[in-house]
């Protein structure tokens, strides 16, 4: 049997939750054991930039900010759960990533 941790990220949020929300319906209908949608710290990208086009003026900034939100799900699971994960449809945002490790 081997352990599969599975790692989502996306600016969207609602759109993660409901990808989490498929993987887990797989993972329930396939009996297998997982510990599910795990968030993890959110990473923010701030870009400072300034509202005035020429040098002159007071400074003043504004900040545009992009959230970058994670999730991971750990599954104990097989070979036809794995393939039941791969068919879920996941959007261009969304980018994820799966580990195989070996259980001892």
């Amino acid at each position: 049997m081997q352990k599969a941790r599975i790692k989502l990220t996306s600016p969207n949020f609602t759109v993660l939750t409901s990808i989490c929300g498929k993987i887990l319906d797989v993972a329930q209908r396939t009996g297998v054991k997982h510990s599910g949608s795990i968030p993890l710290p959110t990473k923010k990208l701030v870009v400072p930039t300034r509202k005035s086009p020429c040098g002159g003026g007071t400074e003043t900034y504004e900040h545009w900010q992009m959230r970058i939100h994670k999730r991971m799900i750990d599954l104990e699971a097989d070979e036809r759960t794995l393939r039941r994960i791969l068919r879920v449809e996941i959007p261009e945002d969304v980018h994820m990533e799966i580990e195989l490790k070996e259980n001892k």
